[in-house]
């Protein structure tokens, strides 16, 4: 009896090993690895999940501004047409020819003995005219008929000198816009600077 219970438990040993075992195997198997792995996984394909659509919303919102850009300029385009119609439409603007004999300051400019325009300049903005720059410093609306312009310029001459000059035209205002130059310019004959004013037709 004793031998038959002795053959009993060791069954039941070889049993309870055989489910053991597997139960011993599957904790050895590299589940933790897997799982540990899994969320470093998943974000990478989120990452790349959303890289394209950060590269679309980048190109969208660049879309977008350009957008603004356009409408901005087309709406200032339309401000200076409904302020300023063709018709009574006259612009001044300020350019400096070379300039080396005269350091520009100031321009005031009266249309018809009344002020219309005063402008201090900074060094950056004269550096902008010398290098070809083209300033419109005024932009408003004349009936027609004939006016005339007188421009006053301030600033150093040669030998560091005080200077003011200034320079008048007459001009007729059509119906047609009216486009007037301003220019500096250097007089290598005299050695000073000139002013004069152009009217472009």
């Amino acid at each position: 009896m004793m031998q038959r219970f002795i053959q009993r438990s060791a069954a039941a040993l070889v049993l309870a090993g055989a489910v053991l075992v597997p139960a011993w195997g599957a904790e050895t198997q590299p589940v933790p690895a897997v799982a540990a792995s899994a969320p470093a996984a998943a974000a990478s394909a989120v990452a790349a999940a959303s890289t394209p659509d950060a590269a679309t919303l980048d190109g969208r919102v660049q879309d977008i501004k350009s957008d603004v850009i356009k409408l901005n300029r087309d709406l200032l385009v339309l401000e200076e047409e409904l302020l300023f119609p063709a018709n009574t439409q006259v612009a001044l603007f300020v350019s400096m020819d070379v300039g080396k004999m005269f350091e520009l300051d100031s321009v005031q400019i009266k249309l018809d003995d009344k002020m219309v325009s005063s402008y201090l300049y900074t060094p950056l903005e004269v550096a902008a005219l010398h290098r070809g720059g083209v300033q419109r410093i005024y932009l408003g609306n004349l009936k027609v008929g004939e006016h005339e312009l007188v421009a006053y310029f301030t600033g150093k001459g040669p030998h560091d000198r005080d200077y003011k000059r200034g320079a008048t035209v007459k001009f007729e205002k059509s119906t047609d816009p009216k486009y007037i130059e301003l220019r500096i310019k250097d007089s290598e004959a005299k050695l000073q600077p000139e002013f004069d004013v152009k009217v472009w037709q």
